[in-house]
């Protein structure tokens, strides 16, 4: 073909200059003789010699000819090798689709656009000329419309010897609706995009079985209205299969804790199509744990570690689960979901993330990408070094107080040992101790609390506070131990034996380890996220941001008060508001954190607390007290609030301006009787904490006095605002 088309490029020229000549010629032998032109001489045709006219004209036929033959020979050829090249394409698909076909459903696909829209079902449309339809027929085992048929008519041929014969129908209307839409491809495109029109064979070529093989889908020419539903359901369930995991989340929380979810459900108030997952390691909904070092242990319902529900002191019952399971979407389904929703993977931990990439890994290799990501990973318990070296035996004889399963585990060892020891003076330490001492006078449970300090919680109350609360612990049945140092821990003849620095020994079955709470900071270190070298947490801004698209709160936000500088909180409290608002500026919101949070702790109905700001028995204080009534109760809270969880009501308080009460009040210092009252910390004579002692409801009027940060001169009048001496 190429030599075809050089020869032709050599001969136009040459036939072009000499037809140009012999017409010049003959016109001028017509000017000097006045003759026609058609009685010219041969011989003046040519630019030559005279004489040598018979050779030339003989010469100008032959390349007029050979020009021809070659124009002609070089069409020839180019109609013969794409006609040779397209039943080679057309043979090779339909040799794929035959061997495929039995492996794979059977697809139906939609009418094609133009020719034999209604006999032919293939994807691209037979443009060969009509001599050469025959041939490819012959050779393919696939059947096709010739491109000149007009007519609804499917023309078969013999099946190669090899193979089986392929038939093909036309589709009905209600499964062209349900098939995969195949774009048609003209046969100069062939060659250019094979894997469509691979695709597109084996879905639309349907093989029907030779007479040998029964066990082949047959098809009848009036029934593939009845067959061909059926056939495309199967083959699409795999693709529409949901994932266990979803691959990617708009907005991911890490942890599922209380900050989680009150996270999402700022995120859902704000954007209420917006779909959330909460990734958690722990085996349950996100619940609240306040109850599990409180009001669980004194319910009367012998099955309260299954049902996990309880009465608050105010009478009513609830549960833990700050949601059924109902109101979670199934994470499969989270992706799906058209208005969006919260669901929960539980027992899966991240152990990277990607900050850059925008993605997290789980322990189980799964990747989830993000949109924006919060991390409220919470703490895990300290325990102390002298137990985690004294081995395996002291370990299984441990418990580490923090979630569902060590409250289900501590409940049933207090029903099959003796004596429990609780290593901790703090909040969670004291709090278990009055709990399991209650329960001391049914079965015989030896409690004993063993602490470095002189009285319960002596690193947060004021030491006559402090030493008044041990009385009412150990009022409760529990054995106080102060001011002990833990040297080591051994097992001996099937106790544990406490060794304390000043020599004294400490016999029990099992202990309880409270001593304090260690941040989770694991994803620091993957995540490339500043860690505070004081307080411990994910060093965040006022708007607690740790990077662009990622916030932290809760136990792991060590965050700046505008009014006490950084700080890391570890109360319910703040986990509740510092996720509303983590949950807010994820959508936008850009709000800073200048919430003061408060924490509160009861030892048993009778007796409680709420705290504000910075309380260590280490700052200058003054307590303002009065006579406490049937009202200054925790139960009595609980009741006028409406729920077991104060801060639930309190955090959404505002301060008023109280009317102070008339009645003078004496600043109380080394009295035996504590009803009610306040206790002020200050630092510079700018108070920085409040503690309500049996007084509640009152909470927003302490977190306005610690907003102003304005020196008080008499403070027995700041604390008239709180009317402890009204009746």
């Amino acid at each position: 073909m190429l030599k075809c088309r050089a020869l032709w490029r050599k001969l136009a020229p040459l036939t072009r200059s000499a037809s140009t000549v012999c017409r010049h010629n003959v016109k001028s032998t017509a000017l000097k003789n006045g003759r026609t032109q058609v009685l010219v001489p041969a011989a003046h045709m040519s630019t030559g010699p005279a004489g040598g006219g018979g050779n030339e004209n003989a010469i100008y036929v032959m390349l007029v000819g050979a020009a021809c033959l070659g124009g002609g020979a070089y069409a020839y050829m180019t109609v013969k090798g794409d006609s040779k090249r397209y039943e080679e394409r057309i043979l090779e698909i339909s040799s794929r689709s035959s061997k495929q076909a039995p492996e794979s459903q059977p697809l139906v696909s939609p009418e094609p656009e133009e020719e034999a829209a209604d006999t032919s079902e293939e994807s691209i449309p037979a443009a060969e000329p009509p001599g050469e339809t025959e041939s490819a027929s012959a050779e393919e085992p696939v059947t096709e419309a010739p491109a000149e048929a007009a007519a609804p008519v499917v023309e078969e041929e013999p099946p190669a010897p090899s193979e089986p014969e392929a038939t093909l129908s036309e589709p009905p209307p209600a499964a062209l609706e349900s098939a995969e839409p195949v774009a048609e491809i003209p046969p100069e495109a062939t060659e250019e995009a094979p894997p469509v029109v691979e695709e597109a064979a084996e879905e639309l070529v349907t093989e029907a079985p030779p007479p040998a093989e029964p066990e082949a889908v047959q098809e009848a020419p009036a029934e593939p209205a009845v067959e061909s539903p059926p056939e495309a359901e199967p083959a699409a369930a795999p693709e529409s299969a949901p994932l266990t995991i979803p691959s990617h989340a708009p907005y991911l929380l890490i942890g599922g804790g209380t900050a989680s979810f009150a996270a999402a459900r700022s995120i859902r108030a704000r954007d209420p199509g917006a779909k959330v997952l909460i990734v958690t390691d722990e085996p349950d909904l996100p619940y609240m744990r306040p109850p599990l070092s409180k009001e669980l242990w004194f319910s009367d319902d012998p099955s309260v570690t299954e049902t996990l529900r309880f009465k608050q002191w105010n009478g009513k019952e609830r549960s833990i689960f700050f949601q059924p399971s109902s109101f979670y979407v199934k994470p499969e389904e989270l992706t799906s979901a058209e208005n969006g929703g919260v669901a929960v993977l539980t027992g899966k931990k991240v152990i990277q993330m990607d900050v850059r990439g925008n993605k997290v890994k789980l322990d189980d290799d799964t990747e989830i990408s993000y949109d924006k990501c919060l991390i409220a990973t919470g703490g895990v318990p300290r325990n102390l070094q002298v137990i985690e070296k004294a081995g395996d035996e002291v370990m299984k004889r441990t418990t580490l107080f923090r979630k569902i399963e060590d409250f289900k585990s501590l409940d049933s060892v207090s029903r099959n040992v003796k004596s429990i020891t609780i290593i901790g003076g703090g909040f969670l330490g004291s709090e278990l101790a009055c709990a399991l001492g209650r329960r001391s006078s049914e079965t015989g449970l030896e409690v004993i609390q063993m602490f470095p300090e002189k009285g319960n919680m002596g690193k947060v109350l004021p030491e006559y506070l402090s030493n008044w609360t041990t009385e009412k612990v150990k009022k409760e049945g529990v054995r106080i131990v102060p001011e002990a140092l833990v040297k080591s821990v051994i097992f001996k003849d099937d106790k544990l034996e406490i060794r304390l620095k000043d020599g004294r020994q400490v016999k029990t079955d099992h202990i309880v380890a409270a001593v304090g709470l260690e941040p989770n900071v694991d994803l620091a270190k993957s995540a490339g996220l500043e860690v505070d070298s004081d307080f411990g947490g994910f060093r965040v801004n006022a708007e607690l941001q740790a990077r662009s698209n990622i916030w932290v709160a809760g136990d792991a936000a060590c965050f700046y008060d505008i009014r006490l500088g950084r700080r890391r909180v570890e109360h319910h409290d703040h986990a509740v508001v510092s996720g509303r608002l983590a949950g807010e500026n994820m959508t936008g919101a850009s709000k800073p954190y200048w919430h003061q949070s408060m924490f509160w702790s009861d030892l048993g109905p009778d007796v409680g607390y709420e705290a504000i700001g910075i309380v260590d028995s280490s700052l200058p204080t003054v307590g303002v007290f009065a006579k406490a009534t049937s009202k200054d109760t925790p139960k009595a809270a609980t009741e006028q609030s409406g729920t077991g969880i104060r801060s639930e009501s309190e955090t959404e308080a505002t301060a008023i301006s109280p009317v102070a009460s008339s009645t003078s009040a004496p600043i109380v210092e080394h009295k035996d009787e504590y009803g009610k009252g306040v206790i002020f910390y200050l630092r510079d004579k700018v108070v920085v904490g409040i503690i309500l002692w049996n007084v509640f409801n009152r909470m927003p009027i302490a977190r306005k006095i610690i907003k102003d940060g304005e020196e008080h001169a008499d403070l027995n009048e700041v604390a008239k605002l709180f009317n402890i001496h009204e009746d």
